[in-house]
């Protein structure tokens, strides 16, 4: 099967919103672009039937319009329509499973009794095997054109592999020819605090070994991918907080996830979750071990 970027479609803002972003992103790795819908209620494909009488037809002309519109924009991508008669979110995740991201889209959450539990992307996004990127609808001020997006954001723990993690944010500032920042938090621990603040010299030598972790962690990266410049940020912050200030103007933000381990249920972890429902830009969720 030809390298894939897939792309969930239900013609709802969000969703067109991430097939744009979707089809820029296939373009700038030189990959296809595949627009899934998916619906348990989508009839075996007739023969000779008339459109007015075609039980597929909106799904059709859903996946139809988007594809004429994408491929105004980017006439040398490569686009597929695939309708599949299944429940969305067990599509997505097998196509997850055969693509080198999924895209979908992600309603902008403010209040924490908003989060979208039982929404497709969620389970999607903990589940699958390779990279989710979630779009939220373009919503840009009337009037005013979009502000350029001047980097891409990746979240490191510092512990534990991190591999696939940093190959994803690499890969993809070098396809869209800008900068990386690699940022860590870390809470100030308990013993660094003082009753007027912190002490200043237990937070440098935190600092100072952070950064030393953080730019061990880069270097090979640094030399497989030299046309990234590459800047990194220690932020002695909680580490959801410190990721989501740092992805503000951002052009996509990068989080990590544990891969799903057998007998085990899906899990986020509080920085993706924290990037997922508060982050102002894209994110990609990349499982990792």
């Amino acid at each position: 099967m030809q390298p894939v970027v897939t792309v969930g479609l239900d013609g709802s803002p969000e969703s067109l919103a991430a097939a744009r972003w979707a089809a820029d992103e296939a373009e700038k790795r030189k990959l296809a672009l595949r627009l899934l819908h998916a619906w348990p209620l989508l009839a075996p494909e007739p023969t000779g039937v008339p459109s007015e009488v075609d039980q597929n037809y909106w799904a059709k002309r859903l996946v139809n319009t988007a594809r004429a519109e994408l491929q105004a924009h980017h006439p040398g991508l490569s686009i597929v329509g695939d309708l599949v008669a299944e429940d969305a979110q067990n599509a997505l995740i097998q196509a997850a499973s055969e693509s080198e991201m999924t895209v979908l889209g992600s309603r902008g959450l403010e209040p924490v009794e908003s989060y979208f539990l039982g929404d497709v992307s969620m389970p999607v996004v903990a589940r699958a095997e390779r990279p989710v990127v979630l779009v939220r609808a373009e919503t840009p001020e009337e009037g005013a054109p979009p502000a350029p997006a001047s980097r891409v954001v990746v979240a490191l723990k510092l512990h534990g592999s991190s591999d696939d993690l940093l190959d994803f944010a690499f890969h993809t500032a070098a396809a869209r020819g800008v900068p990386l920042l690699a940022v860590h938090g870390r809470s100030v621990p308990l013993h660094a605090r003082v009753p007027w603040g912190v002490d200043h010299d237990a937070t440098e030598e935190l600092t100072r070994d952070a950064q030393k972790e953080l730019s061990k962690a880069l270097r090979p990266w640094r030399e497989k991918y030299p046309q990234v410049t590459v800047t990194d940020s220690i932020r002695l912050a909680s580490p959801a907080k410190a990721v989501v200030r740092a992805a503000e103007g951002a052009a996509l933000l990068v989080v990590g996830r544990r891969a799903h381990r057998h007998g085990l249920p899906p899990h986020l972890g509080p920085v993706a979750q924290a990037a997922i429902h508060h982050g102002s830009c894209p994110v990609a969720v990349v499982p990792h071990g």
